[in-house]
């Protein structure tokens, strides 16, 4: 394996950390909450974080706090209910997804909605990744027709 192929994956791995760690915060800010800036302190000590992109999870929690009224307006344009019937977790997911699809034109939108299944499949309800790939699908096909 090559230098830059140990580099990418280890930039893949820590990017894969920072996500968990936003959704971790960001269920912590549904059901409490606060300043983006409490979230980022209060994460900053979690065991994961030190293997983490800690300005990419920044960066997530800053901006999906930030701007959840407007992600949550544009994710019902997706779904068959509204964001405030979703269960926590998966409704941190779509967040997570949404903003990488809409911000992060860096984030492929197989990666983005990949990291969501994965994130989904590990911390949602059972089926709850099927639901999460399907929106996230959807937004990918109105987001990045170009790549889709």
């Amino acid at each position: 394996m090559t230098a830059a192929q140990i580099s990418s994956r280890e930039f893949s791995r820590q990017r894969s950390l920072a996500r968990k760690l936003a959704l971790q915060a960001l269920y912590r800010w549904q059901i409490n909450e606060c300043p983006w800036q409490d979230l980022v302190q209060e994460f900053s000590g979690a065991e994961d974080m030190a293997r983490a992109d800690h300005e990419y999870f920044r960066e997530l929690v800053e901006a999906i706090s930030g701007s959840h009224a407007a992600l949550d307006e544009q994710l019902g344009s997706w779904m068959d209910r509204p964001p405030r019937q979703l269960d926590p977790i998966e409704h941190a997911i779509l967040l997570i997804g949404l903003y990488e699809l809409r911000s992060r034109l860096d984030v492929p939108y197989r990666v983005a909605i990949n990291e969501a299944v994965t994130l989904a499949k590990r911390f949602g309800a059972t089926d709850g990744h099927k639901y999460v790939n399907a929106v996230l699908d959807r937004a990918a096909r109105a987001l990045r027709p170009d790549e889709h």
